[in-house]
Order: C-alpha cells, then structure tokens, then sequence
C-alpha cells in the first residue's frame, strides 16, 4: 500500500493505553493512522475512532490474509506491544520475532520508535541511571526487550529509537489500585524508588521525538522526579480512603528494581518538560476526575 506524497502516515503495532492517546494525537495533526490489532471487535472500534485497522498477529501470519506482506508505506512506526500473559504466545516471539517479522515486511524506511522499558536497568541499589548506565534486566521482561533493541539497532531499518518508559499511569491505570482498597500486602520495599510518567506525557514524548530532526538513538523517559513506594502508596491510600498499605514480609529484591532515573536528555532534546511532573498530584486529580 502506497501512500500519497503529501500526506503523513503513521502505523502503530500495539494500540492499546499508550498506543491509543498517540494515535488520537496524530489524527489530530491530520496524519493518517493505522494500527494493528488481533481482534475483530477492537478492529470496528478503531475504525470508529478513524483509525484504519490492520488485524492480524504480530507472531503469525494469521488474520487478514497475509497482512504482514501488505503493511502500508508509513512516516513513522511506534512499537508499543505490552507484555499480554494471557497471549499463547512467549515474550520472545511477540517482542523479538514479532518485530523482526515486521521490519522485514516494512515496504519503505519510515522512523521506527520502540517502546521499550527502564526495567532494562535490573539495579537494586538506588543509584541514578541513565543512557550510558550499562543495562543489567534481571527479569524475563527486561531481558526480552534488551534483545528486542539490539536487533532493531542491527536491522536494515533500524536503528530506530528506543524509549525506555519508567511505569506509566494515568486514567484507569494507577499502579496496585485494587491492592490498596482491599488492604492486599503490596510485594515491594517501601523504601525503595518508584519511576513514572503520566501516560499522556509519554504520548507527547512519542509524537514529539517522531518530528525530531536529529533524534539520539536511545532515551530514557520519566517526569524525573522519583518517589518511594511507600509515598506513592500512602498517597493513594488517603486518597481512597483505604487502609494504610500493607507491605508483603517476604518482598525481596527483584520487584520493579530500585533506581532514580535521569530522563534530562530527552526532555533537553524536546524543550519540553512534563506537563504532569507531580505524580502523587496527578494521581489526586485522575481519583478525584474518576469519583
């Protein structure tokens, strides 16, 4: 599929909580849209939304008959693929194969920006981190995604970006929510650092660096102010009116790391900053816009 010259075109592999706000803001712009999708009712709900649906499994050729052969010629591909547990499929084959299945059928050489994740940064010990922290994942996830990267920088149609994402939140998504109303011991340190950026952040990161006229070819991105779990979960117990949180006597290191990452390379590339640099705040706001 060809597009016309005057016209921008993004696709999106994997819209879903980030992919979604990224695709909104691009129609938005006037870009056409398409995103992928292996269901047939989240397919007539992009297509409502003006979004051209693509269905199809990123790990198989199954879905609109061989829909990886006919992937659009784009501006831009944003590789937002979250880690789904119920897929059949394993990480490796959904965030290495799956990837590398899409770049070799890309029909032109359009921007390729990879979501990836901090988690890559396995250190347990609280320092800062940054782009040129050596990456140690400790975990499946992170190690996956490290992977996943490499072969992006080695393709043809890389080098892409990579955005490694501190854990986002936003509407509907407060991390261990449903852990702190029912009074569940929460598996982590207290005193550990918690990472975040509001999903609607993230998106503006995406849209942002995708316009960029000479990107680095890896950031990390956060709202650079870190926090304890424990403020983040006292927080959002008082604003709940939920006990205060419990804490699991077994949690041990492993569970979502403990670093302070510095994300000021690419808030300085965009001139920009966070439009939600306060995430006990944001969270305030998100309960109080959801009550």
């Amino acid at each position: 599929m060809t597009k016309n010259s005057n016209e921008t075109a993004r696709l999106i592999i994997g819209c879903g909580f980030l992919g979604e706000r990224v695709a909104q803001r691009w129609l938005g712009s006037g870009s056409t849209v398409f995103a992928t999708t292996r269901n047939q009712t989240k397919a007539k709900q992009f297509a409502k939304a003006n979004i051209r649906p693509i269905i199809g499994d990123v790990t198989t050729s199954s879905g609109s008959p061989n829909w990886f052969q006919k992937l659009p010629e784009v501006d831009t591909v944003l590789w937002s693929v979250g880690f789904d547990r119920n897929a059949h499929a394993n990480y490796y084959d959904v965030h290495v194969t799956g990837l590398l299945r899409v770049l070799d059928q890309l029909p032109n050489n359009p921007r390729v920006i990879f979501i990836s994740s901090t988690g890559i940064w396995g250190t347990e010990t609280g320092e800062e981190v940054d782009e040129s922290t050596p990456a140690c994942p400790t975990r499946e996830a992170g190690r996956t995604l490290l992977t996943a990267e490499t072969s992006l920088s080695r393709h043809p149609k890389g080098p892409g970006i990579v955005l490694r994402l501190a854990g986002l939140y936003g509407p509907d998504r407060l991390p261990r929510l449903q852990d702190v109303r029912e009074n569940n011991p929460i598996p982590a340190d207290p005193n550990s650092w918690l990472n975040l950026i509001h999903v609607d952040d993230a998106a503006a990161v995406i849209c942002d660096i995708a316009e960029h006229s000479s990107p680095e070819e890896l950031y990390a991105v956060s709202d650079m102010k870190p926090l304890q779990r424990y403020d983040w979960y006292s927080a959002l117990a008082e604003f709940t009116n939920s006990p205060p949180p419990q804490w699991a006597a077994e949690a041990t290191k492993g569970r979502g790391g403990n670093k302070r990452i510095d994300a000021r390379r690419i808030w300085e590339d965009l001139c920009s900053q966070p439009h939600y640099p306060n995430a006990i705040e944001a969270m305030r706001l998100i309960l109080q816009e959801s009550a």
